[in-house]
C-alpha cells in the first residue's frame, strides 16, 4: 500500500447532520446573492439544476464548466430574457462569499482530534495522502473545509475540486480519473470514507477500503458487513501497524 485516499465531509471533516449543513450554506448563499438584488429562489433552482448535471457528469467538460453552463442557462435572464447577471460577474460573488459568508456553516460541523494525529502519522511514515471529496464544490470552498477539520491543505498530494474532476462519486469514473492523477493503481491503494454508496464503491476497482462509521451514511438495510470498518481509534490503530515506506 502507497497511497491513502480520505472522503471529506463526514470522514475527516465531522457532519453529524447533512441536511444542516446544507440548509445553512443555501441560506447564507441566499442572503449574500439577494444583497445584489437577485432572486434567491432562482438561485436555488439554478444551483440545484447545475449541482445535478455535475453529479451525472460523463467527463466530456469538467464540473466547473458543466455547472456554469447550465447555472448561466437559468440564472442568466430575467423573466423579459434580458441578461441579468454575467457569468463571470456571479462567479466573482460566489468567490466573494466561499471567502466570507461561508465560514457560517462551519457550526454545522466538528473537528476530530484522532483525523490531524492520522494524517500526521501518515505523512511521518511516508505514504501518499489524496483527498477525494466529492467534486461539487470550487477548490476555495474546499481549502476552506479542509481549514475547518483543523487540517492543512498542503499535507494532501491531491485535492479533487470542480476545476480539475469530470465525474462525481459514486461514478467509478471518478475514482479513475484520481487514481490516474496521482499514478497509482487500485491495489496500491485504500479508501477511507463514510459513505457506503460514494466511497465503499471503489471497491468494485479492487482497492481496499476503510469504512469510517462516525458519520455513517448508508442505505436501510445493506449489509456493510463486507467493508473493514471502524472509528477513529480504530483507524488510527490501523495507521500504528502500517511499515514505514522506504520510497
Amino acid at each position: 500500500m502507497k497511497t491513502f485516499i480520505f472522503d471529506l465531509d463526514g470522514t475527516l471533516l465531522p457532519m453529524p447532520s447533512q441536511k444542516k449543513f446544507l440548509d445553512t450554506y443555501l441560506s447564507a448563499l441566499c442572503g449574500t446573492v439577494s444583497t445584489y438584488g437577485y432572486d434567491p429562489q432562482k438561485l436555488i433552482q439554478a444551483l440545484m439544476a447545475g449541482t445535478g448535471l455535475m453529479l451525472s457528469n460523463d467527463g466530456s467538460m469538467t464540473n466547473q464548466e458543466r455547472f456554469w453552463t447550465e447555472f448561466g442557462r437559468i440564472f442568466g435572464s430575467d423573466e423579459q430574457g434580458s441578461i441579468a447577471m454575467e457569468p463571470n460577474q456571479i462567479e466573482n460573488i460566489f468567490d466573494d462569499f466561499y471567502r466570507n459568508e461561508f465560514s457560517r456553516a462551519k457550526i454545522t460541523t466538528t473537528t476530530h482530534p484522532l483525523a490531524n494525529t492520522c494524517i500526521q502519522l501518515l505523512k511521518d511514515k511516508g505514504y501518499q495522502i489524496v483527498l477525494a471529496t466529492n467534486p461539487l464544490f470550487p477548490r476555495i470552498a474546499t481549502l476552506t473545509r479542509i481549514l475547518w477539520a483543523g487540517l492543512d491543505p498542503e499535507d494532501f498530494d491531491h485535492i479533487t475540486t470542480y476545476e480539475v474532476s469530470s465525474y462525481c462519486k459514486p461514478n467509478l469514473e471518478y475514482y479513475k480519473e484520481v487514481l490516474k492523477s496521482i499514478n497509482r493503481r487500485p491495489e496500491e491503494c485504500i479508501m477511507v470514507g463514510n459513505d457506503v454508496t460514494e466511497d465503499m464503491c471503489v471497491s468494485q476497482l479492487g482497492m481496499e477500503t476503510f469504512l469510517l462509521k462516525e458519520c455513517l451514511i448508508s442505505p436501510e438495510g445493506l449489509d456493510i458487513t463486507c467493508f473493514k470498518q471502524g472509528d477513529f481509534e480504530d483507524l488510527y490503530q490501523l495507521i500504528q501497524e502500517l511499515p514505514v515506506r522506504q520510497e
